[in-house]
C-alpha cells in the first residue's frame, strides 16, 4: 500500500483535526507542510487528477479574499488555478489527503471514516 500523506499546515484548524482523526485510530501517516517544505507543480497536477480544481482552490478563506479583484478574475481553469497555489500555498484547501488511491481535500469524519473503515 502507498503512503498515506496528509498535506497542509499544522496551525490550521482543519489539519489539525485531520491529525487527531488519523492518530488516534492509528492510521500511519506522514504529513507535509507545505508552507516550510513547499509543493510543487507535479504534485498540485496529481491532486487535480482527483480533486477538481474549484474545489482544491479555497475561494472562502483570507488568502483569496485578500487577492486584488484583477488576480481572481484570472482564475479560469486547472492550469491558472495552479498557478495562483503555487505561488501562494495558503491558497490550497486543506487539508490535502492523498491515500495512494485517491485524494481528497478538507476534513470530514465521515469521509475519513468511510476512506479507512474505522
Amino acid at each position: 500500500m502507498s503512503p498515506i500523506t496528509l498535506y497542509g499546515i499544522p496551525n490550521c484548524d482543519q489539519v489539525k483535526k485531520a491529525r487527531t482523526w488519523l492518530a488516534t485510530r492509528n492510521v500511519p501517516h506522514v504529513f507535509h507542510d507545505f508552507k516550510k517544505a513547499g509543493i510543487s507543480r507535479d504534485l498540485i497536477d496529481a491532486w487535480l487528477a482527483d480533486v477538481p480544481w474549484d474545489v482544491l482552490l479555497n475561494k472562502k478563506g483570507t488568502t483569496w479574499r485578500a487577492l486584488p479583484d484583477a488576480r481572481k478574475a484570472m482564475i479560469v481553469d486547472a492550469d491558472s488555478a495552479a498557478r495562483l497555489m503555487l505561488e501562494n500555498p495558503s491558497i490550497v484547501k486543506r487539508p490535502v489527503l492523498a491515500t495512494g488511491q485517491t485524494t481528497c481535500t478538507g476534513f470530514s469524519e465521515e469521509l475519513y471514516q468511510q476512506l479507512f473503515k474505522k
